[in-house]
């Protein structure tokens, strides 16, 4: 069993109950759009981290991170991207590499609006984990905190950052 903690949107802004309520998981994953590498040196040092980049960021984050990353944990097929749009309104190209790949998992940003939705036609959950930064038009930051274990994804949590 893996537990996730999953971020996206932080525009630079890394808020520091990010940590409390990360504390306890196995990986952090960011959806994008990170905003610098100081942000992302914080969270590597603190859990195992993996992160695609956003439109926001710059060549240094783009060097580092790539823009879709496919991967498994605990018999769980991901795909992370930053902009992916969602079930029934997916960004160009997504939808091509979601019949390709077939994960399970399905996750992006970009839109600040926090979104955990099933794709039953293409046997999948997409979560958009929402924004936890400050830049943007989003009222409350928010995370998601999940696990998984045995090819499922369970104990799903939202967090509001006020």
């Amino acid at each position: 069993m893996k537990k996730i903690g999953l971020l996206s949107d932080t525009h630079s802004y890394l808020h520091p109950q990010v940590f409390k309520h990360f504390e306890n998981v196995d990986e952090i994953w960011h959806a994008g759009d990170i905003g610098n590498t100081g942000l992302a040196d914080e969270l590597e040092a603190f859990k195992p981290f993996r992160a695609v980049y956003g439109n926001i960021d710059g060549a240094d984050i783009r060097i580092r991170y790539p823009e879709n990353l496919h991967f498994e944990v605990e018999g769980v097929k991901v795909f992370m991207t930053h902009i992916g749009g969602y079930p029934g309104k997916y960004a160009p190209g997504v939808k091509a590499q979601l019949l390709q790949q077939q994960p399970k998992l399905f996750i992006c940003g970009h839109s600040h609006i926090l979104k955990v939705i099933p794709d039953p036609a293409l046997q999948l959950l997409h979560i958009n984990p929402g924004a936890c930064g400050l830049q943007g038009w989003h009222k409350v930051k928010t995370l998601v905190r999940f696990e998984l274990h045995a090819g499922n994804i369970q104990q799903l949590e939202v967090i509001e950052i006020k």
